[in-house]
């Protein structure tokens, strides 16, 4: 018996075992693999077209230098749209609702690109901290404050994205809830309430896949800053 609304957030576990690990597998092995024939079927020939215009659309205002981290970002995207796909299914369980797996995913890649600044760029990079023609009396307070949010944007990424799958979820338990209630007191009620839950189901399918792609987009914007 649920205790809380937010138990469904808990790591699942079976036999003792936690099913974290199960969860994040299981993406890559819904992934279609590459093969030797001339033609694909179409679910591949629609991922590889999708790829490519992610590819293009991100990549292409970046220099030359982030174009190596094309494969990366684009396996990220590919992941998290799985993850927050599959965990609107019945009985699934969705690993990106937790701050720490989403900070564990933001906080190397963000800290990458600022390695990357410091090291080819570092006047360039330093110059972000203080903008041109800031009057003296501001320049120490404008550091900190600059400084403050180059580090705040890791926690601002995950917390993004753990706070809009937390909350679509809810939502769509506490309506599915309130409809199954209202189903033998006012029908008609329950009726327009499970039409509300399927409206809300789909903004969520599409919240899931708009919440990765701004996921990796802000961290191809943080990476263009630094190359």
């Amino acid at each position: 018996m649920m205790l809380s609304l937010f138990d469904q957030f808990m790591s699942p576990v079976l036999l003792g075992i936690p099913l974290m690990a199960l969860a994040l597998l299981l993406p890559w092995l819904l992934m279609p693999k590459p093969c030797s024939r001339w033609l694909n079927n179409r679910f591949t020939t629609m991922q590889s077209c999708f790829i490519n215009i992610f590819t293009k659309q991100v990549f292409l205002p970046m220099s030359l230098g982030g174009h190596k981290w094309a494969l990366l970002l684009t396996s990220l995207m590919l992941f998290l749209i799985t993850i927050n796909m599959l965990g609107l299914l019945p009985y699934t369980y969705t690993p990106t609702t937790q701050l720490s797996l989403n900070l564990a995913f933001a906080v190397p890649i963000w800290l990458a690109t600022v390695i990357i600044g410091m090291r080819n760029q570092p006047t360039h990079a330093l110059g972000h901290l203080l903008p041109e023609g800031t009057p003296t009396l501001l320049i120490p307070a404008l550091i900190i404050i600059e400084t403050i949010s180059l580090f705040i944007r890791p926690l601002a990424l995950g917390v993004r994205l753990t706070a809009n799958l937390t909350a679509g979820h809810l939502l769509i338990q506490l309506i599915a809830t309130g409809a199954f209630v209202l189903l033998n007191l006012f029908p008609t009620i329950a009726l327009l309430t499970t039409i509300l839950l399927y409206m809300l189901t789909l903004l969520e399918v599409a919240v899931a896949m708009i919440q990765a792609y701004v996921f990796v987009l802000l961290l191809s914007l943080y990476l263009q800053e630094n190359v």
